[in-house]
């Protein structure tokens, strides 16, 4: 159910049910037409928050699992009047394989996913091959995927992934990742692993 900018996808999900996602503009989410921003594993919300209220013309969509994560991010919504923000909350890869419409998505973004860095813990990552060939199914052509890590070994695997799936290309030249990028914004995770002295890596995909 989707309620008061929040897009309610429980755990456990019938195979088969009656739930039709109305659509972008529809009056439940933005009601409006506009770009479409996703921003995937948004924590409590400060950097997709900052992005909405900077861009009002634009359409922002926080995904995040965690409940207590999503109230804070409705808060800002509410703090902040924001019309253009809405919070998923539930698990990105299935809801996005089951209800986001082909090419109607202009930019994802990934910031600061859990590394899962255990071996036996790999499937747990976000960025695996099946959830960027959805992401190249809802981008528009010329649609950006834009992924931020802390991680080298992730860094490593948010480069090999996309370069692996056809119909991607990388925006920078090999590395293929950028340790700058003004204006991106920031969130609790970046200027944490910055006060301690960690490389951040930025990677940017664009649909072809």
């Amino acid at each position: 159910m989707i309620h008061d900018r929040i897009w309610y996808f429980p755990k456990i999900c019938m195979q088969a049910n009656d739930y039709c996602f109305p659509g972008w503009n529809h009056p439940e989410t933005f009601a409006r037409e506009g770009e479409i921003c996703v921003e995937y594993c948004s924590g409590n919300g400060a950097w997709v928050a900052a992005k909405a209220e900077q861009n009002r013309h634009q359409n922002w969509l926080a995904v995040e699992l965690k409940f207590e994560r999503t109230r804070k991010i409705w808060s800002k919504i509410k703090n902040l009047q924001l019309d253009n923000l809405m919070v998923l909350c539930g698990e990105g890869y299935d809801a996005t394989r089951r209800y986001f419409p082909d090419e109607s998505v202009d930019a994802v973004y990934v910031n600061f996913p859990d590394p899962w860095p255990k071996t036996k813990h790999a499937k747990h990552r976000i960025i695996q091959p099946r959830f960027v060939v959805e992401v190249r199914r809802i981008l528009k052509p010329g649609g950006l995927l834009t992924m931020v890590t802390d991680d080298h070994n992730y860094s490593k695997i948010m480069v090999e992934v996309p370069r692996g799936c056809k119909g991607f290309a990388s925006v920078y030249p090999e590395p293929y990742y950028v340790q700058e990028y003004p204006d991106y914004g920031n969130s609790y995770f970046e200027d944490l692993w910055r006060e301690k002295g960690k490389n951040i890596y930025y990677h940017a995909f664009r649909k072809t």
